[in-house]
């Protein structure tokens, strides 16, 4: 479920993913004091806080850039990338802050198409699209502006410029950030004479995968304000975390250090909103029980992360929570179904495309064949691409090139 797209340490090879050289980016803005005392101000959600320019490309220099990125389609306009600040909410509902990025296609004036992207596993603020200059995140957004569409990435809570932890795999915050974002984009582009159009066309690559449908969900429902679905491609996501995700973490089909990785990081995550254990050594095994919520406090870089966890879930965890992990019960299982729900209590009525990989030891395609067997019994036009013998990493680089173009042709 990896979103930052680079190798972290050879324990974790399966869950790296792509880099790219983005120095032809140019200067770039530095979040300021100024800047992030901004999002402490109190306002309504979706409203605009603050937005900043961060990048600069001509078309000819995005291509440049995304010329380890085979098969994207040439740039037909060149972009400008800015971060936002913007209020939005908590997983309590409590009000809260949060960045993304917004990218416009110079030159281009009037109604846009919007193409969000939701982006995977990230525990590093400084990751975030909306201030690290060789963010990949960043990257594929401006590569959809470069088609004539208005690219609009969310950072998701507690990254980027957001105050306090990151949650991890929680479609409340998912769903709120990206919807809010949306409307904070809306208010922004208005100021540089462009519209956007009602259908969002919306795609995410990993944990932004399953984002999508959380996000296709409440703008299916009217929650976006004005905005509504117009499409969704969503990229090797763990849609089925309760019947496919979850067990392959311990039958093999994950690798144990990735496991280990994400299981750590949801444990930790839901500890804080669901409720999993009182006390660190309920869970964790000596001598992690001192650190591992540490490490995700958005402050620790992969390596660290990967250099503070054993290679296995059976060396992090308590026997008694292994066996929890394994076999969930009470809010633990309630939770994880509620998060299927994604795949079960509604019926899109745009196409959904799904891509997956089968050789993916991240997220193993069979998410994508459960969630497509749900949504297609309750009657929506469901398409799985197999991109073939591909890891996670290949998935990303044989699906983008794709959706950028089908994208691009609705621009």
């Amino acid at each position: 479920m990896t979103s930052r797209l680079k190798t972290v340490a050879a324990t974790l090879a399966s869950a790296a993913l792509l880099t790219f050289p983005l120095s032809a980016y140019g200067a770039v803005s530095h979040p300021t004091l100024s800047e992030a005392a901004t999002s402490r101000v109190h306002a309504p959600r979706g409203v605009l806080l603050s937005a900043v320019p961060i990048a600069q490309l001509t078309a000819a220099q995005l291509d440049a850039a995304a010329a380890d990125f085979p098969g994207i389609p040439q740039a037909r306009y060149g972009v400008t990338a800015y971060r936002l600040i913007y209020r939005t909410v908590d997983h309590f509902g409590r009000p809260t802050t949060a960045s993304g990025i917004v990218v416009l296609p110079q030159g281009r004036r009037g109604a846009l198409t919007v193409a969000e992207y939701l982006h995977g596993t990230n525990a590093t603020k400084a990751y975030a699209a909306s201030v690290d200059p060789t963010s990949t995140d960043r990257l594929v957004t401006a590569l959809f502006a470069g088609q004539g569409l208005v690219g609009v990435a969310p950072d998701y809570l507690g990254l980027g410029l957001g105050p306090g932890r990151p949650p991890y795999v929680d479609t409340k915050t998912e769903t709120t950030a990206s919807a809010d974002l949306l409307l904070a984009a809306r208010a922004f582009s208005a100021r540089h004479g462009v519209a956007l159009e009602r259908d969002v066309l919306v795609t995410g690559f990993s944990q932004g995968g399953r984002a999508t449908l959380g996000l296709g969900q409440a703008l299916s429902r009217g929650e976006a304000g004005p905005f509504r679905l117009g499409e969704i491609r969503a990229v090797a996501g763990p849609y089925d975390l309760l019947g496919e995700e979850l067990p392959a973490a311990f039958d093999g089909r994950l690798l144990p250090a990735t496991a280990t990785y994400y299981l750590a990081y949801l444990v930790t995550a839901w500890n804080r909103t669901v409720g999993l254990y009182g006390d660190p050594r309920d869970a964790f095994r000596s001598p992690y029980a001192k650190t591992v919520e540490g490490l995700f406090d958005g402050s620790h870089t992969d390596e660290e992360i990967v250099g503070g966890l054993p290679d296995s879930p059976e060396k992090l965890f308590t026997p008694a929570f292994l066996e929890k992990l394994q076999h969930p019960s009470g809010r633990y299982l309630r939770a994880l179904q509620a998060a299927d729900q994604i795949c079960h209590d509604w019926t899109p009525r745009v196409p959904v495309h799904f891509y997956s990989g089968t050789k993916d030891t991240d997220v193993v395609a069979a998410n994508a064949d459960s969630c497509a067997a749900s949504l297609r019994a309750r009657g929506a036009d469901v398409t799985v691409h197999s991109m073939g013998a591909v890891d996670h990493t290949g998935t990303a680089f044989a699906a983008y090139p794709e959706i950028i173009r089908a994208f691009g042709r609705r621009g």
